[in-house]
């Protein structure tokens, strides 16, 4: 190959890294650059169409915009392949992840330990998500106990639920139901990809802690103390998403 040959397949290199004017057409590699960026940046997950109010008209294909957008995310996921961080989409959008296969190592960034949850807590959780939209008596009447309060305050704080109605009964009590964030905590983009419930109980299993001892949820009150009852059994946690999705925006 001559020099100008060489020269040429080095501009062209060059083009495809180096960003043009404010306004002018990008290529697919420019547009996953800027995507990726505002990932990095960001202090949430992203949204396409987020996304692609980033961009200038001119900048993007005036019909194809939002595809060129969804094709160069795709390109960064695949780029992950072989990474420490994942590319991946939840409930709330778009954004970047260490792997779970390295939180070992990762979590050495911090002396504080991640937090740790009663059993109680995480049943509660359970019910909510598969049954919602529930009250606090129909939590109460699969597990056999009252619900502590805080277990409710603290499942509330972390905006992992939210009341999405009242009940037409006697006292209208409230329902609850999940939020975007629960989903995005656990890494799912719709309540649809809820695994089935053994499959939970093996994940949370590391996260327990002994119900008298110290957690997330704080002391436990009476009425959880007394604990007399069995175990929620699974049959009753099974029922598959009821509710409509809209109640998760």
């Amino acid at each position: 190959m001559n020099e100008h040959g060489e020269a040429k397949n080095t501009e062209e290199s060059v083009d495809e890294t180096t960003l043009p004017l404010p306004g002018s057409a990008l290529a697919s590699t420019q547009i996953a650059q800027v995507i990726e960026a505002a990932l990095l940046a960001a202090e949430g997950p992203l949204t396409v169409d987020t996304l692609f109010r980033l961009f200038a008209v001119g900048e993007l294909d005036e019909e194809e915009g939002r595809k060129q957008i969804r094709l160069a995310l795709e390109s960064l996921q695949a780029e992950c392949a072989h990474r420490g961080v994942t590319l991946q989409k939840v409930a709330s959008g778009y954004r970047y992840q260490t792997r779970q296969e390295l939180s070992v190592w990762v979590s050495r960034l911090w002396e504080e330990k991640p937090p740790r949850y009663t059993r109680a807590l995480l049943e509660t959780l359970a019910l909510i998500a598969y049954k919602q939209p529930v009250t606090r008596g129909d939590i109460e009447q699969v597990r056999g106990v009252s619900v502590s309060q805080n277990i409710m305050r603290t499942l509330l704080e972390r905006d992992w639920i939210r009341v999405v109605g009242q009940r037409e009964a006697p006292g209208r009590p409230s329902m609850y139901g999940t939020t975007k964030a629960f989903l995005d905590y656990f890494d799912l983009a719709k309540l649809d990809d809820l695994p089935p419930l053994e499959e939970i109980k093996a994940m949370i299993e590391p996260t327990l802690v002994a119900e008298d001892g110290a957690s997330v949820d704080g002391a436990a009150d009476t009425d959880e103390a007394q604990g007399a009852a069995e175990p929620a059994d699974a049959a009753d946690l099974s029922t598959g998403p009821e509710a409509d999705q809209s109640t998760h925006s």
